[in-house]
């Protein structure tokens, strides 16, 4: 039975990889910081099953701040793949946290890469990298040859744990690759990013629990996925041979409007009638769109992403709706 190690198993992207990996037969193992909020996580069906906890699934509680532990963990665990999606997952919140920003990213990945140095078979391993690395992009769509230039310290921190997996794949020829993740999507995701708060809002209104919709701008663009499609493309890069880099993305660009008229359209309702705007929350408008070009995956992978925006949009606001019934 394949062994596979997650870290972020709670996450959006960590639950989805562990419902996959257990679909295909693995032995999964996770790394979990608060065990206090496991039955409330993404991954709280599976906790709750004893066919799988404690079989098929193993959870372990850790810190990056004690490789020590860490290493005895991964060390029991013998992992053939290695999945790290931890992290803090902001880019406003790093520039006000630039040093907690750059530790839980940065210096974490490197003291899992010196874990995995150490074994005596070291996995495959994947780092969960950004879009945010690329910052302004000389042109749209990026790919994994457009230079790294980030613009915040959740870029740079992603940028350096990138460099660093591609260093010791070189340096020290070990099995190591990033996933450079454009925007995906899911009921999972968490509510700070636009796509929740615009489909929990919306789904509110419907329910005549909230009567507007407050954004800085609908003129922001961004390449949105699924996110269950794109935990499926880290899989499959860590079964090619050899490992390398590849960016994961739609290639396809889509406006914040896009998301609120559809939104809406969802629940038959005109966004016009409902949105309204506060200057305090317009972030910065990038020159050049953060878009991913996935040639590289779709030709040596033969991944892509398989559902349209316009369903994206529909499943996150019939989920929320589904709460709140």
């Amino acid at each position: 039975m394949p062994r596979a190690f997650i870290t972020g198993i709670t996450g959006q992207d960590g639950s989805y990889l562990c419902e996959l990996l257990l679909a295909k037969g693995y032995e999964v193992h996770g790394l979990v910081h608060r065990p206090d909020a496991l039955g409330t996580s993404n991954i709280a069906h599976l906790v709750h099953d004893r066919k799988v906890v404690g079989k098929q699934l193993f959870l372990h509680n850790g810190s990056f701040e004690d490789a020590t532990h860490l290493r005895r963990i991964i060390s029991k665990a013998r992992p053939h793949e290695f999945y790290h999606l931890a992290g803090q997952s902001s880019p406003r919140l790093s520039l006000e946290l630039p040093e907690a920003t750059v530790d839980s990213i940065g210096m974490a990945t490197l003291r899992l890469l010196e874990i995995i140095r150490d074994l005596p078979e070291p996995p495959r391993f994947l780092y969960a990298s950004s879009s945010e690395v690329f910052g302004s992009p000389p042109h749209s769509p990026q790919d994994e040859l457009t230079p790294v230039n980030p613009t915040t310290p959740y870029g740079a921190a992603k940028a350096f744990s990138q460099q660093m997996a591609r260093i010791y794949r070189i340096a020290y020829k070990l099995p190591t690759c990033s996933a450079i993740l454009y925007n995906h999507e899911s009921p999972r995701r968490s509510a700070n990013f636009v796509t929740i708060k615009v489909a929990r809002g919306v789904a509110r209104i419907k329910k005549g629990l909230q009567k507007d919709l407050v954004l800085g701008s609908l003129t922001g663009r961004r390449d949105w996925g699924w996110a269950p499609d794109y935990v499926e493309g880290m899989w499959r890069m860590l079964q090619s041979d050899p490992v390398d880099d590849f960016v994961l993305a739609t290639g396809v660009l889509h406006t914040v409007e896009d998301l609120v008229r559809i939104a809406f359209e969802t629940v038959d309702l005109n966004w016009q009638d409902y949105v309204k705007f506060d200057s305090h929350l317009v972030t910065t408008v990038e020159p050049v769109a953060p878009c991913g070009n996935p040639a590289k995956a779709n030709r040596l992978l033969g991944w892509k992403n398989t559902v349209p925006f316009e369903e994206i949009v529909r499943r996150l606001v019939e989920s929320e709706l589904a709460r709140l019934d």
